[in-house]
C-alpha cells in the first residue's frame, strides 16, 4: 500500500512538473505571441448572460460585423459586445479621458486634466439626457454597457494585450460612460477665444481690435466692451486653466518585464496632422445623377490614427435597420443610412460657449453678485486617485452660469464658462439615434430638433429623391446686442435666454439646383441675424466643391470617388501670377519659381512642385495675396517666400530637388499606443491642407440610393485594434491606394461576403 501511494505521489510529482514546463513554455517570448495570445474570438457560438434571444453576429472581409437581432435590446447589447471585441482599450482610455481619471493610471502629471475634466463633465439630470438622444434612449445605453461588461467577464484575464503590457484592468462599463463631452461636443475652445480676443483688446485697444478682425468674416458687428468688464485683469492663467484638457489619448508605462523585449519602445508620430480644420459633404438629386436616385457623399476629418476614431457596424432587428460609422464607445450609428434615409455631416461651428466674469463678495468669496444681490456659489467636494500618491481632495465651484476654471482673489472675481455641454443631450454624435428611424428627409429634419451636439450640417438624402440640409446645434439665444465674442460681466445683464429652435437654423430642402453640400465654410445666408457664429469668409474646399458642381450632370458613384479624392487648390490659379514676371539667379529658387508657373496645382504624392508650393503657402506674407497691393511688390514677397522654402526643404529632404516630391511631407503614420512591435506601415498621400482631400479623411461614405449595395466606404487602418488580427490592418492598402470597399446592406450580399460567423445564445 505505501509502495502504491509512493508510486502515485511520484506519477503525480511528475505530471505537476511537465504541467508547469509547458505552461512556461508556452508562455509569450515576444510580442507577436503576447499579441496572438490576446485575440479576442470572432468565430464560433457563445452562451452569454444577459440576452433574451440568440444574436448572429457576420463580420464581412473587410471587418464590418452586420449583427441581427430579434429585439432592439439584444441588439444594442450585441453592439457593445463587438465593438468591445475590436476597440475595449480604446473604449476604456476615451472614458478615463472623459471622465477625469487619468491620474489613476499616469500619476500626478494628468492631476489638472483630471480636475477639469471633472470640473466641466456633465452631471445630470440624467432621464432627461437618454429621453434626449432617443425615447428609448435608457434602455439602449444600459444594453450598450450590459454588452461591454459582459465581453469583459467572458474574457476574463485573457485581456487585450494592451493591458497585459501595462498591468491595467478595464472599467466596467456604465450608460453614462457613453456620453461624454468630448472632442468637437466639448466646445471650450470657443471660450478659449473669448479670453484671448480681450487679451488682444487690452493690449491694442478696440478700434485696432476690430480693424484686424473685421476684413476676415462676411457678417463682422464691431466688437464693443461690455460695461463693468475690465480686460486688463485677464491674465495667461486665467486662459490657461481653461487648456489643461487633454485631447489626445494617455500613453500609460509599460511593465518592466516587456520593456526589455525588441521593439518596446513606442514610435513617435511624425506623420502629417490634419489641421483643416474640416469635413466635407455632399448629396445630389436624381437630377444630376445617372441613375436618377440620390446620391450622398460623406468625407468627414479627423486625426489620423491607430486605431482610427471610428468604426463601421451594420445592426438589424425587427423594423430597425442601419449601417455606417459610429464611434467605439457610443452606441448606434453617427454618419450612415437606414435604407429610406442617408445623411451626413460637417462641423458647422456654431458658438455654444460663453465665459463670465462673475463678481465676487469680498468679504466672502463664495458668494457671487447677480441683479444687485449675492447668492451662494455652489460647491461639490471630489475626490481623485492619484497613482503613487494620497487621494487628492478637491472642490469644485459653478455659479448659476456654470463651472468656475479660475478665482482672482486679488481682484475678487471669478471666471465660469456657460456651455451646451452642461446640458442635457450634448454626447457627441449620439441625436443620430433619432435619425436611425426617419422615412424621409422631412421627418429627418424635424427630428434634427434633437441633435444638439457638436454643431453639424446635417445633409439628407432618400428613396424619394428628397435632398436636405440644417444646420443642427443646441444654439444659444442670447440677450439682445450680445453676440458672445469676448467675456461679459455674470452680474445679470447678459444672458442666455433659452435655445433657439430648429426652425430657425439655416437649412436648405429641395434646391432647385439640384445639390446641397457644405466644407465647414460659413454657411449662414446674407443677413442672417443675429449670427449663430463668426467664420471665416474664405474656404479653398468650398470653392472647389462649387467648381465641381458647375455643370455637372449624370453623376456616378465613381464619380463621387474621384471628386473625393480631388486633389486640385483652386486657389493656385490667382497664385500663379506671383511667380510670372520675374526670374531668379539662384539656379535652385528659379526653378522652383519655373516649375510652379507650369504646375498643375493638383497635390499629388509624387509632385515636387506641390511640395514647394505646400511650403511656400507656409512663408509667405498675406501681403502678398492682397489684391489690393501694387503686383510688383506682391511678386517680391513670393520670391522671398520662395528662397526661404528652398532652404527648408533642403534641410528636411536633402540638397537634390529630383528627389522631392510631397508624399515625403504629406505622410501618414500609424504606430501602435504602446509599443513599436505594433506599428504599421507609413503611407505617402496625395491631397492635404485646404483641399477636398484632406489630411484627416480616413472613413468616408457614398451612398447610392439606385442599389444600396453600391455604396462604398473607406477606414483605416482597420476595425480591429487588436495586433495580429485579420482586421488589424487589412483596409490600410485600400485606403493608401485611394480605393473603396462595399459598403454592404442587403442580407444576400452580406452573406455572400461573410468570413466570420459568430452566434451569441443567452446563457
Amino acid at each position: 500500500m505505501y509502495r502504491l501511494i509512493t508510486k502515485n505521489l511520484i506519477l503525480i510529482g511528475i505530471l505537476l512538473l511537465a504541467a508547469a514546463c509547458t505552461t512556461k513554455s508556452s508562455e509569450p517570448q515576444n510580442f507577436e505571441e503576447l499579441a496572438q495570445h490576446s485575440l479576442a474570438e470572432i468565430e464560433g457560438t457563445f452562451n452569454i448572460s444577459g440576452l433574451d434571444s440568440e444574436v448572429q453576429v457576420l463580420r464581412d472581409k473587410w471587418g464590418v460585423p452586420h449583427i441581427y437581432a430579434e429585439n432592439q435590446r439584444d441588439l444594442f447589447f450585441a453592439q457593445g459586445y463587438v465593438q468591445a471585441q475590436d476597440r475595449l482599450w480604446q473604449m476604456d482610455m476615451w472614458r478615463r479621458v472623459n471622465e477625469g481619471r487619468l491620474a489613476e493610471i499616469l500619476g500626478p502629471e494628468a492631476l489638472e486634466h483630471d480636475k477639469l475634466a471633472r470640473l466641466i463633465q456633465f452631471r445630470g439630470p440624467w432621464e432627461e439626457e437618454w429621453t434626449s438622444y432617443h425615447p428609448d434612449g435608457k434602455m439602449i445605453f444600459e444594453a450598450f454597457a450590459d454588452g461591454v461588461n459582459a465581453y469583459i467577464d467572458q474574457i476574463g484575464d485573457n485581456l487585450p494585450v494592451e493591458y497585459k503590457m501595462t498591468g491595467l484592468e478595464p472599467l466596467r462599463w456604465t450608460p453614462e460612460a457613453s456620453t461624454g463631452r468630448v472632442a468637437t461636443a466639448l466646445p471650450l475652445g470657443a471660450a478659449r477665444s473669448e479670453l484671448r480676443r480681450a487679451q488682444r483688446i487690452a493690449e491694442s485697444g478696440l478700434d485696432e481690435a476690430n480693424r484686424r478682425e473685421a476684413p476676415q468674416y462676411d457678417n463682422w458687428i464691431d466688437l464693443e466692451i461690455p460695461e463693468g468688464l475690465d480686460v486688463s485683469i485677464i491674465s495667461d492663467e486665467v486662459v490657461q486653466s481653461l487648456s489643461h484638457f487633454r485631447g489626445g489619448f494617455p500613453k500609460p508605462p509599460v511593465l518592466p518585464e516587456y520593456q526589455q523585449w525588441e521593439e518596446a519602445m513606442a514610435s513617435l508620430n511624425m506623420g502629417a496632422r490634419e489641421n483643416s480644420p474640416g469635413s466635407n459633404n455632399w448629396v445630389a438629386s436624381g437630377e444630376l445623377t445617372e441613375s436618377g436616385h440620390v446620391l450622398l457623399a460623406n468625407d468627414p476629418h479627423r486625426g489620423v490614427t491607430n486605431p482610427s476614431l471610428r468604426y463601421l457596424i451594420h445592426l438589424n432587428a425587427p423594423d430597425y435597420s442601419v449601417i455606417g460609422s459610429t464611434e467605439p464607445a457610443i452606441p448606434g450609428v453617427a454618419i450612415g443610412h437606414n435604407g429610406r434615409v442617408a445623411w451626413g455631416l460637417t462641423i458647422v461651428g456654431t458658438d455654444q460657449a460663453d465665459v463670465f466674469v462673475e463678481q465676487l463678495n469680498p468679504d466672502n468669496l463664495d458668494e457671487a453678485r447677480w441683479k444687485g444681490e449675492w447668492y451662494p456659489l455652489e460647491t461639490v467636494v471630489d475626490t481623485i486617485v492619484v497613482q503613487g500618491e494620497e487621494p487628492k481632495i478637491i472642490e469644485h465651484k459653478f455659479s448659476r452660469h456654470g463651472p468656475v476654471f479660475y478665482v482672482d482673489s486679488t481682484n475678487h472675481v471669478a471666471y465660469s464658462v456657460q456651455s451646451t455641454a452642461n446640458e442635457p443631450g450634448t454626447g457627441g454624435y449620439m441625436g443620430a439615434l433619432r435619425l436611425a428611424e426617419t422615412d424621409n428627409c422631412y421627418e429627418f429634419m424635424e427630428q434634427l430638433a434633437w441633435y444638439k451636439a457638436p454643431s453639424e450640417n446635417m445633409i439628407c438624402g432618400d428613396a424619394e429623391g428628397n435632398i436636405s440640409w440644417l444646420a443642427a446645434a443646441l444654439t444659444p439665444k442670447r440677450s439682445e446686442g450680445w453676440y458672445g465674442r469676448i467675456p461679459v460681466p455674470g452680474t445679470g445683464d447678459y444672458e442666455w435666454e433659452g435655445f433657439r429652435s430648429h426652425t430657425e437654423l439655416p437649412q436648405e430642402i429641395n434646391p432647385e439646383r439640384g445639390w446641397l453640400g457644405t466644407a465647414n465654410n460659413d454657411v449662414q445666408p446674407e443677413g442672417y441675424y443675429p449670427p449663430i457664429m463668426f467664420r471665416s469668409n474664405s474656404s479653398s474646399r468650398w470653392d472647389r466643391l462649387q467648381q465641381m458642381f458647375d455643370g455637372a450632370s449624370n453623376l456616378t458613384v465613381e464619380d463621387y470617388e474621384q471628386m473625393i479624392h480631388d486633389a486640385y487648390y483652386s486657389w493656385f490659379e490667382n497664385q500663379r501670377t506671383l511667380f510670372e514676371g520675374w526670374t531668379s539667379d539662384d539656379p535652385d529658387v528659379e526653378r522652383a519659381r519655373k516649375e510652379l508657373t507650369e504646375w498643375d496645382a493638383v497635390y499629388h504624392k509624387n509632385s515636387r512642385a506641390a511640395a514647394i508650393h505646400s511650403r511656400w503657402r507656409q512663408n509667405v506674407d498675406s501681403e502678398a495675396q492682397n489684391d489690393n497691393n501694387p503686383l510688383e511688390e506682391r511678386r517680391a514677397l513670393a520670391e522671398e517666400a520662395l528662397i526661404a522654402s528652398i532652404d527648408v526643404l533642403k534641410s528636411s529632404l536633402g540638397d537634390e530637388m529630383d528627389d522631392w516630391r510631397w508624399g515625403q511631407i504629406h505622410r501618414s503614420e500609424f504606430p501602435h499606443w504602446l509599443v513599436s512591435a505594433y506599428d504599421l506601415p507609413t503611407v505617402e498621400r496625395s491631397g492635404g491642407y485646404g483641399l477636398i482631400a484632406s489630411t484627416g479623411a480616413t472613413f468616408r461614405e457614398i451612398i447610392d440610393f439606385s442599389d444600396l449595395d453600391n455604396s462604398r466606404a473607406t477606414s483605416t487602418p482597420g476595425q480591429s485594434m487588436q495586433p495580429g488580427s485579420p482586421f488589424y490592418d487589412n483596409l490600410l492598402p485600400l485606403w493608401g491606394e485611394e480605393e473603396f470597399f462595399p459598403l454592404l446592406f442587403s442580407p444576400e450580399a452580406v452573406e455572400a461576403e461573410t468570413v466570420n460567423r459568430m452566434t451569441l445564445k443567452p446563457e
